[in-house]
């Protein structure tokens, strides 16, 4: 798996703050133990200004500037000043996180009491005042340790929130009949900061046609080739998926305009495989491990969800149907009883798509290959020889911890969100395509109080990794005003009823 080039590197400052009734020095000494206690988990600088007032509020801000941060963390070493504290990261361009120092010892509370617990109220409703963003740990009052854990945690929250305002993504084709859930519209993008660049998809085949012969194709083979190893089940078929993979990277580069980092939307049936040739399922799956989502369908917040993802977990993420129940005799065979799997029957479910999550992603056990797409062979091909609807890369995925979520627009342009942690499980699909059997914890509600309830598209994005926590962080940062999850089984949704 290459390094990703798409996510921003997070390069994180603290400025720490006093307010002039209290001793400065305590602010000082607080910021440098936990300058040390972050040392061991990564790499922050130090501002050596301390803000007290405005005018070392704009020194401070310009020593971090100058320094290249671009996240930043204010620290309350003691209880601040209200106004210039929040103003740091009104000046700032880049995502701030707010905490504060708990006080050390009983032994030292007279003339080393810091009262930032008492700071971070105000603090709290200066931010608000101002209308300015800001990351506030779930309890942000800690000790020097304690507070470098909330930076560690804040690094993939920055990255996200970076990368989000450098985002543009680019689609190619109108949003398919008959999938309303992925016309949702994109105005709340522009509210984000997100650009968007749409074009047709003959846009997309005259660069195809025009990197045909291209001189990098041979090593694009090769690398597939390589990738694939025993999966390579279609040998002739590399060449056509090479000139394609070097067509979206370049429309990528040559597209991105004032923007750093781009993810894709594409149409991919059911024109695109007869007049390309191919599925560009395998394709997309291979961007995918490079940070660079293609969300399947034009599914424009499908591809910002992945994206949102990528940058999250630092690792490749898919774009799944949430597809189809668990059989009731793969349930009593397969996970009933079994002490590793505490679920029902209604807790499972299986998510698919046609082949475009990463060869990484996928269990080796299950013999991942590319093959066909059985479901457009029978529409396109009736049901015969197998040709231009080649090119899915199908398996099981690999089991593990898993975080199903999506950011979507409702139809009147509301923002909204949902996070659901869980597992695929170790159990074979017995199906095609790029599938796994999932278990989230009360799916069975889930699905019906808010995939069902909030009208949400059958589109999620998969993290694999339990990054709920970053995320719910994330949607809170860009005030989506209705977060859903998973409800423990003592939680009642507000629409369930109450006599089931």
């Amino acid at each position: 798996m290459e390094k990703f080039t798409n996510i921003p590197d997070v390069k994180l400052g603290i400025i720490a703050v006093s307010r002039d009734c209290f001793v400065i020095s305590l602010s000082e000494k607080r910021r440098a133990a936990v300058a040390k206690a972050f040392a061991g988990k990564g790499s922050i600088f130090e501002a050596k200004t301390t803000v007290e007032n405005e005018k070392d509020m704009l020194k401070a801000v310009e020593e971090v500037k100058a320094a290249g941060c671009n996240a930043l963390v204010v620290f309350l070493g003691n209880f601040g000043p209200e106004t210039p504290e929040t103003q740091i990261a009104q000046k700032f361009d880049g995502p701030c996180m707010f905490v504060a120092a708990a006080e050390e010892s009983d032994k030292d509370l007279i003339n080393g009491r810091g009262d930032a617990y008492c700071g971070m109220l105000n603090c709290s409703y200066n931010l608000n005042l101002r209308h300015i963003p800001a990351v506030i740990p779930e309890y942000p009052v800690g000790t020097a340790d304690d507070i470098a854990q909330m930076i560690e945690d804040f690094i993939p929250v920055a990255r996200t929130i970076i990368g989000i305002k450098n985002l543009k993504i680019i689609t190619f084709g109108s949003r398919p009949q008959d999938f309303f859930a992925c016309n949702a519209p994109i105005k709340a993008l522009y509210d984000l900061g997100i650009e968007i660049q749409e074009n047709s998809e003959l846009d997309l085949l005259v660069s195809y046609r025009n990197h045909k012969g291209d001189s990098r194709i041979p090593s694009v083979i090769e690398d597939m080739t390589k990738e694939l190893g025993d999966g390579n089940q279609f040998p002739d078929l590399l060449e056509r998926m090479a000139q394609f993979e070097v067509t979206l990277l370049d429309w990528a580069e040559q597209n991105k305009g004032s923007r750093k980092y781009v993810a894709f939307a594409d149409k991919c049936w059911p024109a695109f495989p007869k007049e390309f040739g191919f599925e560009p399922c395998y394709v997309n799956s291979r961007l995918a491990s490079r940070g660079i989502p293609v969300a399947c369908e034009v599914d424009i917040y499908g591809a910002l969800s992945e994206y949102i993802g990528t940058c999250v977990s630092g690792a490749p993420v898919t774009l799944l149907d949430i597809n189809n129940s668990v059989p009731r005799d793969m349930y009593e065979n397969s996970i009933k009883g079994k002490s590793a799997y505490p679920y029902t029957l209604q807790d499972t479910f299986m998510a698919f798509h046609c082949g475009n999550t990463p060869l990484c992603m996928l269990n080796k056990a299950s013999n991942p290959a590319v093959k066909y797409q059985l479901i457009q062979n029978r529409l396109l091909e009736n049901g015969g020889t197998p040709d231009f609807t080649r090119g899915t890369l199908e398996g099981d995925l690999q089991p593990g911890k898993i975080t199903f979520f999506r950011l979507q627009s409702s139809a009147d342009t509301q923002l909204k969100a949902y996070i659901a942690q869980g597992e695929i499980l170790n159990v074979p699909s017995k199906s095609f395509g790029g599938i796994g059997v999932f278990a989230i914890p009360e799916m069975g509600r889930f699905y019906r109080h808010v995939l069902i309830g909030k009208q949400y598209p059958h589109h999620g994005a998969v993290a694999f990794g339990n990054c709920g926590k970053a995320l719910y962080t994330i949607f809170q940062y860009l005030n989506i005003g209705d977060i859903a999850y998973n409800q423990p089984k003592e939680v009642r949704y507000p629409d369930e009823n109450p006599f089931c």
